[in-house]
């Protein structure tokens, strides 16, 4: 009786080991989905259209927003572009991290109120084979997250066209 019972609690044991592990590669398998669906532009598809322009085609997240995958100074980062902002916009931590300079500080009027940040320039920033220069830019002790907003002093130098959950971003050149 005693072997039987013994063999019976190793068997829940193994049941339980087994169920953990089950449902620790699914959770393995959906935090990718889900990375995937918040930012379906991890490797953006890009090209050169009919006049040799290059342009960069994103998709929208699971939440209609844009999010995008690029560089600051040639180190990775991720971008929320937002036409409501009028200046790319770097969170505090992250901005340490990509050695930006500073430059004064000064207060705007964001979502959650007022906030002073500091003022910085990016030499370059680049989403696919679109690359910006000597772009204005703050940096914000508010935000928390690692996504940088993607403002319009960084935008206005691009042409953009949205179709559907689809948007088109262009270089735009100076004439």
């Amino acid at each position: 009786m005693q072997q039987n019972n013994s063999t019976t609690q190793f068997g829940r044991i193994f049941t339980w080991i087994a169920w953990l592990l089950v449902l620790g590669l699914l959770a393995f398998v959906f935090q990718d989905l889900l990375e995937t669906q918040n930012n379906p532009n991890e490797h953006p598809q890009y090209s050169l259209n009919k006049q040799g322009d290059a342009e960069v085609i994103l998709q929208q997240n699971r939440h209609g927003h844009y999010v995008v995958n690029g560089t600051i100074n040639q180190q990775k980062v991720t971008f929320l572009l937002d036409t409501g902002a009028t200046e790319v916009s770097i969170p505090e931590q992250l901005a340490q991290q990509l050695n930006l300079p500073r430059f004064g500080r000064y207060q705007v009027s964001t979502a959650n109120g007022t906030i002073t940040v500091q003022q910085t320039t990016i030499d370059e920033l680049s989403i696919g084979n679109i690359f910006l220069y000597n772009v204005r830019a703050n940096i914000n002790p508010g935000m928390r997250d690692n996504e940088i907003l993607l403002g319009m002093s960084a935008l206005k130098k691009l042409e953009f066209q949205q179709t559907g959950k689809q948007l088109i971003l262009r270089e735009r050149h100076a004439f």
